[in-house]
């Protein structure tokens, strides 16, 4: 199977920073399921301009990141940000760096459909690699609203996508 024809799951975040590689951590534990052959996952650090060109290559991205947004640790959320500046303005550690890598796409004129799948988390604990509780114990349910959310985007595609 193609690029072409899968999506992309990218988890973003600082390990190092507690709740903050909530992204990283999620994708991490999808790579253990048994998932579907349209959906490629990766852990993509703390997300750079390495990023690139991989994120240029498939047609949807789902990007899995923590957000400080004022709701309990662990609640999921889901945006369909169009442009650079509809992206929260509260994601933590990297910020300015998925903007600008978002932003990037844009004057390179080629974006892929970009999903994001925040999770919110209480704040940055430095130099921990352990999540929260309540972020620890929605692995799962991230998964699983990750692999929903692909199954949704595929009902929804042209037949000739």
């Amino acid at each position: 199977m193609e690029v072409k024809d899968k999506i992309l799951v990218l988890g973003i975040g600082n390990l190092l920073l507690g709740d903050e590689g909530v992204g990283v951590q999620a994708v991490q534990y999808m790579e253990k399921l048994d998932l579907p052959p349209d959906i490629d996952v990766l852990d993509g650090g703390t997300g750079g301009f390495h990023l690139l060109e991989i994120i240029q290559s498939y047609p949807t991205v789902i990007i899995i990141d923590a957000t400080i947004d004022g709701q309990p640790a662990g609640a999921i959320s889901i945006l369909e940000p169009y442009f650079a500046s509809d992206y929260p303005p509260s994601l933590s550690a990297h910020d300015v760096g998925l903007k600008d890598l978002i932003g990037s796409l844009y004057l390179l004129g080629k974006v892929p459909k970009v999903y994001l799948l925040t999770v919110s988390i209480e704040g940055i604990q430095p130099m921990t690699m352990n999540l929260s509780e309540p972020v620890q114990n929605n692995l799962e349910k991230i998964a699983e609203v990750a692999r929903e959310l692909v199954s949704v985007i595929r009902h929804h595609q042209p037949a000739d996508a």
